[in-house]
């Protein structure tokens, strides 16, 4: 049993001139859909300092061990890893006149930002003393980013009834997002050298200072500007433990989760891998910050088309099974490039990034398209609970990625801020190359698994429309 699609401030989603026209949700406006892109810019000002300089700043700045770091970097995940259905579960369950999801970017936006500052502040402790502080403002800003994240991709959910709309709007998203990585990746290191004056343990605390600032204004931009359109059915309100029998059978979810931790994984490896290949291989970790934009750009561009590239490739699930691949299969080639030739080490960055951009959108695409799936199955829509999967591979990869990216870092003798030896130098080149090149080849595989193609969807979307309109 459903009820009919409307906004949360009662307006009909078939009402208005997209209704006259015969279309039976209307369209989101330009300007919703980068207001609802710009929460991806602050979300990624945090996690973007996650993925490229954390493990850095914990070896390198605040000085634990590449071991300890890794290892702290998993334990927390461990219990965290049960924290996002919960944070899902109760976002499904809030109601307010904002909606169910929105209010949370009002609500979290400000002790994200404190929590951001205290994780990126060294403390004057001794070495036992500053992994505990360590794991506790970790874990403390992990619950903080599962607070705003996942109602913030659940809003992409109920932002509009339409899968062909919401692959827009998460295009949107992951174009805007790019505002937070080059700020990140072309900052962050210029950033705090300058506020630091050569300490980057001042110069780290005082970015994620400015990063806050900014991560609050662009959240109140989303919340204000932004609209939930499809109402939870009826059933919705049943219990949690229905819920979460419908999430464990929900089988097109447990595969795009698998495919996400991969992909997450790819991501933080390499990414994480940057600063050291460019320190300690190449001889000069500034030239990380232009490396890292020269693969933005790629990334945008890449990103930009992944509407079309859907379409020419034969729809959303084939796309992302020849780009990751595609994209993975050069990333196995870095290993190959002398690190001396740089036009070429840059050349093939940019290449790989534009490979690999389109697959993130298709990502979040799948899903919102799970959602939709759960909710024609069951007569349930979870929204939040299905989207917690995605922030669940998010950190679950990161985490898992930076992990095994320490623990090599520590096999191969890794010792921070002295010349490396020949064999550490060769664990951080596996580290920019064959390590992520794998987990993006299982990412691939594991799409293959993904039952819900376009067709599926298109069909499932038809026959939610007629449920809603029989029951209105």
């Amino acid at each position: 049993m459903a009820t009919t699609t409307t906004t949360t401030d009662g307006t009909a989603a078939g009402s208005g001139p997209e209704a006259q026209r015969g279309d039976d949700a209307p369209r989101v406006s330009f300007g919703e859909k980068v207001a609802y892109g710009l929460g991806d810019t602050a979300s990624n000002l945090y996690f973007q300092t996650f993925t490229n300089f954390l493990l850095y700043f914990y070896t390198d700045v605040f000085g634990i061990t590449a071991a300890a770091a890794g290892t702290m970097l998993l334990v927390v995940r461990i219990w965290d890893t049960f924290l996002d259905p919960v944070v899902g579960v109760v976002a499904d369950r809030t109601n307010t006149r904002w909606g169910h999801y929105r209010p949370y970017l009002l609500w979290i936006a400000i002790p994200i930002a404190v929590l951001g500052v205290a994780m990126f502040t060294t403390p004057d402790l001794s070495p036992s003393g500053k992994l505990v502080y360590a794991y506790v403002t970790y874990s403390l800003m992990m619950m903080a980013y599962s607070f705003i994240n996942i109602p913030y991709s659940a809003l992409m959910g109920v932002i509009s009834p339409r899968s062909d709309e919401r692959t827009v709007v998460a295009s949107f998203r992951f174009v805007l997002s790019f505002g937070g990585l080059f700020t990140v990746q072309l900052c962050t290191l210029w950033l705090a050298r300058l506020l630091g004056a050569g300490n980057y343990q001042r110069g780290f605390q005082g970015v994620m200072v400015i990063f806050g600032v900014l991560a609050i204004a662009l959240f109140l931009v989303t919340f204000a500007f932004t609209r939930e359109r499809v109402k939870p059915a009826v059933d919705a309100s049943s219990s949690l433990r229905s819920d979460l029998v419908d999430l464990v059978h929900n089988r097109p979810w447990i595969i795009i989760s698998i495919v996400g931790v991969f992909a997450l994984c790819y991501i933080s490896v390499r990414m994480g891998a940057i600063i050291y290949y460019f320190k300690y291989c190449v001889g000069d970790e500034h030239l990380a910050a232009w490396f890292m934009g020269t693969g933005t750009v790629g990334a945008i561009l890449g990103t930009a088309g992944a509407g079309p590239i859907s379409r020419v490739l034969g729809g959303k699930r084939r796309a992302y099974l020849i780009l990751m691949a595609g994209a993975s299969l050069l990333t196995i080639g870095f290993y190959f490039v002398p690190m001396g030739q740089l036009p070429l080490v840059f050349a093939l960055h940019f290449v790989i990034s534009a490979s690999f951009a389109p697959t993130s959108p298709l990502l979040w695409s799948f899903y919102a398209d799970t959602a939709d799936y759960s909710e024609w199955k069951t007569g349930r829509r979870a929204t939040g609970l299905v989207f917690s999967a995605a922030s669940f591979s998010q950190k679950l990869g990161w985490s898992v990625g930076s992990a095994v990216s320490a623990w090599m870092l520590g096999y191969f003798g890794y010792q921070a801020n002295v010349a490396q030896s020949e064999g550490s130098q060769t664990g951080i080149r596996l580290l920019m190359s064959i390590v992520p090149g794998a987990l993006g080849l299982l990412s691939a595989a594991a799409v293959l698994l993904y039952s819900l193609d376009d067709e599926m969807v298109k069909r499932i979307e038809r026959e939610l429309k007629q449920r809603k309109g029989e029951a209105a």
